[in-house]
């Protein structure tokens, strides 16, 4: 319980939230253009597109902030 108290921890610091949030901003609209550009263009937004949009851009999110977290934990474990 410990563990998940302190990953939480760093999870939530704002270096780690500015740089995953920076991130998931950049990989996600590369994402969302691969993506979704011909339903944008044509006009066809739905629902489940926009859902669709904003998972495209929480993926990115979660997975940097997977990594910083774990990346920061390892260098604290070896110090």
């Amino acid at each position: 319980m410990q563990n998940i108290k302190i990953w939480l921890s760093v999870a939530t610091s704002n270096n780690v939230i500015a740089r995953s949030t920076k991130i998931a901003l950049i990989v996600g609209t590369i994402l969302m253009f691969i993506n979704q550009l011909d339903v944008l263009m044509a006009g066809e937004i739905s629902l489940i597109i926009l859902v669709k949009i904003l998972l495209t851009y929480c993926v990115p999110y979660c997975v940097s902030t997977y990594s910083s977290v774990e990346a920061i934990l390892s260098t604290n474990i070896k110090n």
